[in-house]
């Protein structure tokens, strides 16, 4: 009944769908690169890792066709994993190691660094962000659309409110709007869910996009990243619903949460099929850290089995769900074990887009043949990272061995959190995966090549067939899909009764072997010195390269409420009105230096100027 109901959906599917183009012609130019961001999403808290509890069909389709990223590492924190992936370059080698930019710090990702989008234009591409920046935006140079980008709709802060889209300050009683299209703030999508607004966004894109000119799409979602503090778990009821099995009524919006994420990700690649784009793109999704599973902004996700949570240089905080799909990759349909780090794509991109990858100066490097022809990764050692601010820490894995020394959070995130998401009654359900939309609009695709490649097989019939031309790609089955699922999951390969009381970072550095102990359970560091002080050595000459931490203190004149209850450049407002001489004094000196001129001018103005006072207040 499966295969009938799969055929007639894909037939139906395919007649919608002209031969329009040959890969030939489309794999000839620099390929679409759509990069869709999960914020803040569990190591478990996809289908492909092998968890239940959330099925995530979309997400899994573009995994099982293409490639399950089962050693993709990241930075621990939203900021530095976005600087990482813009810039291709360690945290540490941009000042972005520390923390991250909270809501009223006057600092951002250095100008002086080339972004992701700026180096693509060479190659003629159009580059768009939706959603999510978090780099600075204090001045408007730090804003998106000044950093290469050709546009950008979305917010400029850590997370906002999914509905009002308010940003309430971490540590301060600042509260403002933060939804911007470009430099100007819209109103427009006030009560609209931000998922659904950021899809819609992303889908108009590809749908407006010349196809002829390759396509950059940036796509930073807000979710499963909580919202303001007061109410920080928000979903529409009628998705919490389908959670029902989830006890936690936390854990069961966050899945939600994640449900809708899901539906984006099949609404973008089905727009893609539309605008017959996916014969030459590459789409990549992942989470830029693991998630907190308890703590600041916890959001109930799941790293199981792996260890810590996000801020923490454990596995958990690092090592992140990830998956890409294309055409373009030679031997798909795996999972691939090579090590990659977040720094990797930009060199990746920039290498397909036709450069010389090693022209530029950074820390990543070209992965793509590694990824698409299953070869070795030329990655021997990654950086987590190394903060001498606050609680000090390092960590850093070199082949198999994995150092770590102090504690982002010290005594807090050094266990094991978050559910299996194992559940029998639920199990899982390929065929969910395969009539899911991204299942659709990939299973059409792929017939369609099959039948071009039948065309010219048969155009060929009295002639020798050409050596180099590749076989056409087959349609993903269930057996297919459950074999993949099974060698994706995490086995921590020692006893959950290991004794792990000899490993506190604080004290002393740990050692742990990542292949044989990937749950970082055996602290090795006692019996293998010698491979710990390489480690160390390693660490040192890193820090050696180090900047100094960018990080500034709050500013108070960041305050939405000076600028219209909007979050906004606050220091080109202040310029622009020749208030500038406050930002460099103390935060209460200007607050009543503030004060005190507002009322002044408002006094000033009920005196000599009383009409001028609008008798009603205006409406966004």
């Amino acid at each position: 009944m499966l295969k009938i109901r799969l055929s007639v959906w894909l037939a139906i599917a395919f007649c919608s769908t002209s031969l329009k183009g040959s890969s030939a012609s489309s794999r000839s130019r620099p390929p679409h690169v759509v990069f869709i961001l999960a914020d803040d999403m569990g190591w478990n808290d996809v289908g492909f890792h092998g968890s239940d509890q959330i099925p995530t069909p979309n997400i899994d389709a573009l995994a099982f066709n293409g490639l399950i990223l089962n050693q993709h590492y990241a930075p621990a924190l939203c900021t530095p994993s976005r600087a990482a992936l813009l810039t291709g370059k360690y945290p540490i080698h941009t000042g972005m190691q520390h923390l991250v930019i909270l809501e009223s710090e006057p600092w951002g990702l250095g100008l002086k660094e080339k972004l992701l989008p700026e180096m693509l234009s060479q190659a003629g591409y159009r580059s768009h962000a939706v959603g999510k920046w978090h780099l600075g935006f204090y001045r408007k140079e730090y804003t998106p659309t000044f950093r290469g980008f050709d546009s950008h709709f979305g917010y400029w802060q850590g997370f906002h409110d999914y509905y009002n889209h308010s940003v309430r300050a971490t540590y301060e009683p600042y509260d403002g709007y933060d939804m911007r299209r470009g430099l100007e703030v819209d109103w427009s999508v006030m009560g609209k869910y931000s998922t659904d607004i950021f899809t819609q966004e992303a889908v108009k894109i590809v749908e407006d996009h010349d196809s002829s000119s390759p396509l950059l799409l940036y796509l930073a979602h807000l979710a499963p990243h909580t919202g303001n503090m007061r109410d920080p778990f928000q979903a529409p009821d009628d998705v919490v619903a389908k959670f029902s099995h989830i006890r936690d009524p936390e854990r069961r919006t966050y899945a939600a949460m994640v449900s809708k994420l899901d539906e984006s990700v099949g609404e973008v690649v089905a727009a893609l099929r539309r605008k017959h784009m996916l014969e030459n793109s590459v789409i990549v999704f992942m989470s830029d850290n693991g998630a907190p599973t308890h703590g600041i902004h916890s959001n109930r996700g799941s790293n199981f089995p792996c260890r810590g949570i996000k801020n923490s240089a454990w596995e958990g905080g690092n090592r992140v769900a990830a998956a890409v799909w294309s055409p373009l990759i030679k031997k798909p349909k795996r999972v691939a074990n090579q090590m990659m780090h977040m720094v990797d794509w930009l060199p990746t991109f920039y290498s397909l887009a036709g450069f010389n990858s090693t022209d530029l100066n950074v820390d990543g490097v070209d992965m793509w043949e590694a990824l698409s022809e299953d070869k070795p990764s030329p990655r021997k050692e990654i950086l987590y990272n190394i903060d001498d601010v606050g609680n000090p820490y390092a960590a850093i894995r070199r082949g198999d061995w994995k150092y770590v020394s102090g504690s982002a959070t010290g005594d807090r995130n050094n266990g094991w959190y978050g559910e299996s998401g194992s559940d029998s009654r639920i199990g899982y359900h390929p065929e969910d995966v395969l009539m899911s939309k991204a299942g659709v609009a990939i299973s059409a695709f792929v017939i369609k090549q099959q039948i071009q490649h039948k065309i010219r097989t048969e155009s060929r019939a009295n002639s020798v067939l050409d050596e180099e031309e590749e076989a056409p790609p087959r349609l993903l089955d269930s057996e297919e899909m459950l074999r993949l699922r099974r060698q994706a999951v995490v086995e921590c390969g020692v006893s959950n009764a290991t004794d792990t009381a000899d490993c506190n970072p604080q004290e002393s550095p740990c050692l742990f072997n990542i292949r044989q102990d990937p749950c970082e359970k055996v602290n090795l560091a006692s019996l293998n010195k010698m491979i710990l002080l390489n480690l160390e050595e390693r660490v040192r000459r890193f820090r050696s390269t180090m900047l100094k931490a960018r990080n500034v203190p709050s500013d108070v004149t960041a305050d939405p409420g000076l600028w219209n209850n909007t979050w906004s450049c606050w220091q080109d407002e202040m310029e622009s009105q020749n208030l500038l001489i406050f930002r460099d004094l103390p935060g209460t000196l200007a607050a009543f230096l503030y004060t005190t001129l507002a009322f002044l001018v408002i006094v000033i103005l009920l005196v000599f100027y009383p009409k001028l006072i609008p008798s009603a207040s205006i409406e966004p």
